[in-house]
């Protein structure tokens, strides 16, 4: 399966190159509030208790 070839990461529909990886700017938008909401993270190494105490 080609990268042109896979669906919106969202929705499921077809991709549209205006909007790559996503099918609109509904589920582009949709994406960013994960991110911009902490629903999505990258993980890294754990915290120092000092550092996790303090959060």
């Amino acid at each position: 399966m080609s990268r042109t070839d896979r669906p919106c990461p969202i929705c499921r529909k077809p991709r549209v190159p205006e909007h790559s990886p996503f099918c609109s700017t509904r589920c582009r938008d949709r994406d960013l509030l994960q991110w911009l909401d902490e629903g999505y993270a990258v993980p890294g190494r754990a915290a120092p208790p000092a550092e996790a105490d303090e959060d």
